[in-house]
Formats: C-alpha cells, sequence, structure tokens
C-alpha cells in the first residue's frame, strides 16, 4: 500500500528533466503528492505541464520545501552553490543538503560539474532507477 510521501522535484533551467521525472513518478505512482519546485519560471512553467500536484518558482520555495520532504530529487547540481549556470543559491543548496528527506540525485554533468563513470548511462537508465528507488521508499 501507497505511503503518503511528499515527493519535491527541483530542476532548473528548461525544466525538461524535471518534467520528465515528475511524469513517470505520477504514471507509477498516481496517489503520491510531487511538488514541482522550478529554479526559474521556464522550469516551474514546463514542469506544471507533467501532472504536479504543486508548484512554486525560486529560492523560498526550495528553503521551504527541503523542510517538508520527505523525498527530493533533482539534478546533483542542486547541492552545488552557484551551479546550473547560477541558479542554485547558497541557501538552495544548504537546504537542500541538509533537508532530511531522502535524496536521489541525477548525475548531469553540465556546467563546470563533471561526474566521473556516468558518460555511458543514457538518461532512460536513469530515470528507471529513480522510479525502481521511489518504490523502496514509499
Amino acid at each position: 500500500m501507497e505511503q503518503n510521501k511528499k515527493i519535491t522535484v527541483i530542476d532548473g533551467q528548461g525544466g525538461s528533466l524535471g518534467k520528465t521525472i515528475i511524469k513517470r513518478i505520477k504514471e507509477q505512482y498516481p496517489n503520491t503528492e510531487v511538488i514541482a519546485i522550478g529554479t526559474n519560471g521556464i522550469a516551474t512553467a514546463s514542469m506544471l505541464q507533467s501532472g504536479a500536484d504543486g508548484i512554486a518558482t525560486g529560492e523560498n520555495p526550495v528553503i521551504v520545501a527541503a523542510r517538508d520532504a520527505d523525498i527530493i530529487i533533482g539534478p546533483i547540481g542542486i547541492v552545488i552553490a552557484d551551479a546550473l549556470h547560477g541558479e542554485i543559491t547558497p541557501k538552495m543548496a544548504v537546504a537542500v543538503g541538509q533537508s532530511k528527506a531522502h535524496k536521489i540525485f541525477i548525475p548531469v554533468s553540465r556546467c563546470n560539474l563533471t561526474i566521473a563513470g556516468t558518460n555511458k548511462i543514457g538518461l532512460e537508465t536513469i530515470i528507471k532507477e529513480i522510479i525502481s528507488s521511489i518504490k523502496d521508499l514509499i
């Protein structure tokens, strides 16, 4: 039986990664609450189209969501100040890093960030692993 876990998906830039993940989560776990937090308006608008239960944009929503979430999903850059072309503020990175939520980071190598060993892993494989991890957590 699905528990009522609050999943927060944080994404920036165009939001397409977050949009895809939210869509898959809602397909697999339709009764799970998913909140989409964009680091900019374009990312938020993109994730809104995915069926998120709630949306918000910017630094303070990331900070608040980090306190309330059971699971946080996003690119690894959400815990690195100034990542995503400067969209991640130091306060955002600290809030996510210090959150008691279980964190699932997507190994995205962009914006002066390289994650060694991930260059042969496709996004589809990563998304399947995320969905599987959620099953174990809820």
